[in-house]
């Protein structure tokens, strides 16, 4: 039996493509046999206490503090990485783990190193992302600038010193190799979905079709955070040109973030306010009635670093769904979706480009049923988190010295 300590960022109950692929990851690892403990850095925030059980899962979690120092940006990292590291060593020495398992960011890995070098014992980092690139996406940094490059130059010199490097992707993995890893160190873990999570997408329930006067209409959906590398300015900047060809057509966000004011703005100024529903965030109990409203949803990410080499989740969940959809042509979406086959590509930042497959699939209705078997069979057969999880054994193995045996 494998004894596994994960270090991240922050985990369930918070909702983000973060906790859902971590909590799926250890449910995978335990179905194997092995015994995961879970601890969580500052930034998960507030919870009951020192240890906190969700949904199944015991996470340990690190107290967080301010001080008028600590929120100097350099400061405040070098504080959060010696709490957490003093929380790693305190946890280690109650369960003894056989290795440790840092995940994003940077910020975790450091402190995840100290403590399995003094202890002897295999460290191993998961690369989700590279946090630098998201940051200037986010608008807190920009590429090139010196906090970029302090952050790109950490996590290769963490890559470097763990003993195997997991990732998430493709994409991420040609980088991580250009950085001069070697190719036998590193592995992917590809994101999937939990099927049997996923139910069929049903029949839309009429009282939300009226609350938000959707009857009658074909509805273009877009459900999730509002980052502006996801695109939903081109998805607007779209959709004139859909409702020129086709009335009958309205537009549904469902969510909110950063960009959500901005958004609504250029709905405004587009003359979109009457076809353009924005039904601010949802709890997460509710969100397939939501998705029950789409009958073709939008993924228009723009091309940037972190799309071109990152996959995301949405497109899987929508194929574990049976639901039709358009994505951007950037390299996250192509490592997962056959053009035509599981789903529908358009050239990424064109807004013409996006408007000509929706209008496509609205005209072509006949294709859906076969779009979405497609899609269905795709998550079942390949991209199931059994399937991924799986690739973490033999660089476990390995790295503790034990025979695989098979079980």
């Amino acid at each position: 039996m494998i004894r596994s300590l994960h270090i991240l960022d922050h985990s369930i109950p918070l909702h983000s493509g973060y906790t859902f692929r971590t909590a799926a990851l250890l449910r995978e690892q335990r179905a194997l046999g092995w015994e995961t403990f879970h601890l969580t850095s500052p930034k998960q925030g507030a919870s009951s206490g020192p240890i906190e059980e969700v949904d199944g899962l015991r996470f340990y979690r690190t107290r967080s503090r301010s001080s008028t120092l600590s929120r100097l940006p350099l400061a405040q990292a070098v504080a959060l990485m010696q709490r957490l590291e003093n929380r790693i060593e305190e946890v280690a020495n109650d369960i003894r783990p056989d290795i440790i398992h840092a995940h994003s960011p940077v910020l975790n890995a450091i402190p995840a190193i100290r403590v399995a070098r003094r202890r002897g014992i295999p460290i191993v980092y998961e690369v989700r992302a590279f946090w630098e690139d998201a940051a200037v996406d986010h608008g807190t940094t920009r590429a090139g600038s010196l906090r970029y490059r302090a952050s790109r130059w950490l996590e290769s010199r963490a890559m470097r010193k763990v003993d195997h490097v997991f990732t998430i992707c493709e994409g991420l993995r040609a980088d991580i190799l250009a950085r001069g890893i070697a190719d036998s160190k590193v592995s992917v873990i590809p994101n999937a979905v939990d099927v049997e999570a996923f139910r069929p997408a049903r029949p839309p329930e009429r009282q939300l079709l009226r609350k938000y006067g959707l009857e009658g209409n074909t509805v273009i959906g877009f459900v999730g955070s509002f980052y502006a590398y996801e695109g939903l300015d081109l998805l607007l900047d779209a959709f004139p040109t859909i409702l020129r060809q086709e009335p009958a057509t309205r537009l549904l966000l469902v969510g909110g973030g950063p960009q959500e004011e901005n958004l609504r703005q250029r709905a405004t100024a587009l003359g979109l306010d009457d076809q353009v529903v924005f039904t601010g965030r949802v709890a997460h109990s509710e969100v397939s009635r939501y998705y029950d409203l789409v009958d073709i949803l939008a993924y228009p990410r723009h091309s940037i670093r972190l799309t071109e080499l990152v996959t995301p989740l949405k497109p899987l969940e929508a194929m574990a769904q049976g639901q039709v959809f358009v994505a951007s042509d950037v390299g996250g979406h192509r490592e997962l979706i056959e053009h035509g086959k599981t789903g529908m590509l358009f050239r990424a930042g064109d807004a013409g480009s996006l408007a000509a497959a929706i209008l496509d699939l609205v005209r072509q209705r006949e294709r859906w049923p076969e779009l979405k078997a497609n899609g269905r069979r795709f998550v079942e057969e390949v991209r199931n988190w059994r399937n991924s999880v799986a690739n973490y054994r033999a660089p476990y193995l390995k790295l503790i010295g034990k025979q695989d045996t098979g079980d």
